[in-house]
């Protein structure tokens, strides 16, 4: 690991950010996900949702620019593209709950093997005291995408073969972003399809809590 330089939370988001389509609704939870914002690439038309009644989304405000009624479900400033549109509280969840939202970017404590998601914690150390809209967005969107470094803070994995925090939803992550790699869920397991430069499989296996494979044609 002395020759590999992990990805900074902004370069999380932004790695994020290259991957989702033209076009596609998208909400984004708390933490590294809400960076995501100011990472979608120029001309590229996404929808941005967030759970309090926002549609139409953008990036983060310049501090001279901030909207102090102009708030994300995190409490954090935004701003609203051309087109945009507030609505009631219950609206949004229909649009969650119905299957309107193409894409959910959720942070995690820990993503399991078969996709199952614990992102929220009963303790009052945790920055997620309440699961929120999170339980809602799991199992409501079409997609969910969780971006979070690789291990704890004190290099306990993230990723496991079986969850130990409380779960959010069973088997709904598809795709995982870290600091060390880009990871798919599938039926198989945790499969690799990008390291950080000078990463090794052996490694990253290493800082992981199920086993890793390497995407193979098969998996085109």
């Amino acid at each position: 690991m002395t020759d590999v330089t992990v990805l900074t939370r902004h370069e999380m988001a932004r790695r994020v950010a290259q991957d989702i389509p033209e076009g596609w609704y998208v909400n984004l939870g708390i933490g590294i996900p809400t960076m995501v914002a100011d990472c979608i690439p120029d001309g590229r038309e996404v929808l941005l949702h967030s759970e309090n009644g926002i549609l139409g989304m953008g990036a983060a405000p310049a501090p001279d620019q901030i909207n102090p009624w102009l708030i994300n479900a995190g409490k954090q400033h935004v701003t609203l593209r051309q087109g945009g549109a507030f609505f009631h509280h219950a609206d949004s969840f229909a649009m969650i709950r119905g299957g309107h939202i193409d894409l959910c970017v959720l942070g995690a404590f820990e993503v399991a093997e078969n996709g199952d998601i614990a992102n929220w914690a009963t303790s009052a150390a945790d920055a997620a005291p309440a699961v929120g809209g999170a339980m809602d967005l799991a199992v409501g969107a079409k997609r969910i995408w969780v971006v979070t470094e690789h291990t704890t803070k004190q290099g306990a994995p993230k990723l496991v073969e079986r969850c130990a925090y409380p779960l959010t939803a069973l088997g709904a992550v598809s795709r995982i972003y870290t600091n060390l790699a880009v990871i798919d869920v599938t039926r198989e397991g945790f499969v690799v399809l990008e390291m950080v430069p000078g990463l090794t499989l052996e490694a990253l296996q290493a800082q992981t809590g199920a086993a890793l494979r390497l995407k193979d044609k098969q998996d085109v």
